[in-house]
């Protein structure tokens, strides 16, 4: 299975294109959706009023714990190394250059990868929200694909560390809200 991931990445991050180089840089850069985060609040904020502070906790309980599990206790538990720190992928792999002109690698272990972690359980949150209200809730999916694919793209994952990434963050999102839900009915009240 191994074998067949590390085949799968090749082929993944071979499709590579220079004018794709810088997007997915940014793409795959926590600093970059700030501005899409403060907008996120902002619609919770609105859509919510006064129960706006339980969903914004409840959402940083869901990525904490989706972070906390994959790079706190699944990288150094599995201790797989990212595809940019095996040697003998070294003259296959498409690795870009950091801002000081090194290759960025990432860390050196990356089972299971955060960033899907974390932008599957934000998107599978807000969904689950959001689902009955907001007309395009599900586009926060493509975003949580997007930001998975870039990793793939700069070399730092290999497809099954986003896929088990993935399904941890949604899954947590789930019992997560499944749990919130249970306690204060708001799934409900943003129906009405």
């Amino acid at each position: 299975m191994l074998e067949f991931d590390t085949d799968i990445f090749l082929i993944l991050n071979g499709l590579h294109a220079d004018w794709l180089d810088l997007p997915m840089w940014y793409i795959s850069g926590n600093k970059t959706w700030i501005p899409f985060y403060l907008l996120l609040i902002y619609l919770i904020i609105r859509q919510l009023r006064q129960k706006s502070w339980l969903i914004i906790l409840a959402i940083a309980l869901t990525v904490g714990l989706a972070d906390s599990l994959t790079s706190a206790l699944m990288k150094p538990y599995f201790a797989r190394l990212r595809p940019s720190h095996e040697q003998k992928l070294q003259k296959e792999i498409h690795l870009l250059a950091d801002e000081n002109g090194q290759l960025y690698r990432g860390g050196q272990y990356g089972f299971a990868s955060s960033h899907a972690a974390n932008s599957f359980a934000l998107a599978t949150f807000i969904f689950l929200l959001f689902r009955q209200t907001w007309r395009y809730v599900g586009l926060l999916f493509f975003w949580a694909f997007l930001v998975s694919y870039s990793r793939i793209y700069l070399g730092v994952h290999y497809p099954l560390d986003i896929l088990v990434g993935a399904a941890i963050g949604a899954g947590l999102a789930l019992g997560v809200f499944w749990g919130l839900d249970r306690l204060t009915k708001i799934s409900q009240s943003i129906r009405h």
